[in-house]
């Protein structure tokens, strides 16, 4: 028996503790290890019959869970040192002059650590600082305004100052109570407009931020139209980025906010006939804003123009789809014909109050196309394709005839 217990402390200390001491595990699991090998033959009771079998089971738990701790602590010791090495490389650029903000979580710093490339890398520090430089300036402009109101207040306790400021505060709560008041009509009678938000997937951090800055300033643009939208945002997941940012914008007003806000898609709130797709990759062209119909908005900003994402989306769902005729009353410059949100709510608005292509389109950027179309479509396009063709110097004799009958002076 004493044979075999030292030939089993020799092949513990040979094999277990050398793995142990190499892969960082502390002192006090050698005990441990030691008296758990050694408890099935080292009894205190001298009765023990040489029958008894070693508890195998037993011994490969302990094993496997000593070496998932050691595993958890080395990985901690490598987050921990990656995270410490990323903010010393932040630091130095920071002293060389590069455009690294100040403060940096440690979320914002582990998207540091996953960006795919070091060009990915500086551009995702730029987003970084110029958001900081923004809400700093937000934070200097409120500043100003609260001094601002105090001396105003000061002026205004005075016996020989005028009331005026109080009138403007008056109006501007009006104001607010009367857009208040018909969006909330809206919710009841209005005309649905949806966001999708099942694009997230789709988008970098960076890109869903910009998304929902667009959203932030559409809701801004339908609350003031004398018409609003009930505006709906389906697919909206809790603990989502979209959700996320949007609490960072709204704050305490997000609980408030007079839209609706599910995590259901649009096909289950909607009847599908009544429902419109728009998207820029759609072969049909929307010719009059229909009243009865539900348009919905597809919520994602791109910077690598991913086309036929939502126009996929849309007909997986069976859905309808409708481009807007921009080719048709705009000379198109270059470009995608990708529109932002706000640029999408200032159109559908101007089409639900006046029907007036032109004027909806005027909100289109002006970099992007010439001029508004006055003649016919195809006619210009015979011209500019007779252009190219008397600049390539083929048949120009013919083709100078065939322009000449075709647009006589």
């Amino acid at each position: 028996m004493q044979s075999v217990n030292t030939l089993l402390k020799k092949v513990v200390r040979s094999s277990v503790f050398p793995f142990t001491a190499q892969h960082g595990m502390k002192k006090d699991f050698f005990p441990l290890g030691r008296t758990l090998s050694l408890s099935f033959f080292m009894k205190q009771d001298d009765s023990c019959s040489p029958s008894e079998k070693i508890d195998l089971d037993g011994w490969k738990k302990v094993m496997k869970s000593g070496l998932q701790e050691v595993n958890e602590t080395v990985s901690e010791h490598k987050e921990l040192s990656s995270l410490a090495r990323a903010r010393e490389i932040l630091e130095m650029w920071r002293l060389a002059g590069r455009s690294v903000p100040e403060n940096i979580t440690e979320e914002q710093l582990k998207a540091f650590i996953e960006c795919p490339s070091k060009s990915a890398q500086k551009k995702y520090l730029k987003f970084l600082y110029l958001k900081e430089l923004y809400k700093k300036n937000d934070r200097r402009k409120m500043i100003e305004k609260r001094e601002r109101r105090l001396e105003e207040q000061e002026q205004d306790s005075k016996p020989d100052g005028t009331r005026r400021n109080s009138f403007i505060y008056f109006q501007n709560n009006s104001m607010d109570k009367a857009y208040n008041w018909r969006v909330a009509q809206s919710m009841i009678f209005g005309q649905s407009l949806v966001f999708d938000m099942s694009y997230e997937k789709d988008m970098s951090i960076r890109e869903v931020t910009n998304t929902v800055r667009q959203i932030v300033l559409s809701e801004s643009i339908n609350r003031k139209s004398m018409d609003p939208f009930h505006i709906h945002f389906c697919n909206l997941k809790e603990d989502s980025l979209y959700q996320k940012e949007f609490i960072k914008h709204y704050r305490e007003a997000w609980d408030r906010l007079l839209v609706t806000a599910t995590d259901q898609c649009y096909t289950e709130v909607f009847p599908k006939d009544k429902l419109i797709y728009l998207t820029a990759d759609s072969p049909k062209v929307m010719k009059t804003f229909d009243h009865d119909k539900i348009y919905i908005i597809g919520s994602m900003v791109d910077k690598s123009i991913k086309t036929g994402v939502s126009l996929a989306r849309a007909k997986r769902l069976g859905l309808e789809t409708a481009a807007l005729p921009l080719e048709k009353y705009l000379l198109w410059n270059s470009g995608a014909k990708n529109l932002t949100l706000d640029q999408m709510m200032h159109i559908l608005l101007t089409l639900k109050d006046t029907g007036d292509w032109r004027k909806a389109l005027e909100f289109v950027p002006k970099r992007k196309y010439i001029s508004f179309v006055n003649k016919p479509v195809h006619e210009l396009k015979k011209t500019l394709n007779l252009i190219n063709t008397l600049k390539l110097g083929k048949r120009q004799e013919e083709i100078q005839k065939q322009f000449a009958k075709s647009y006589s002076k």
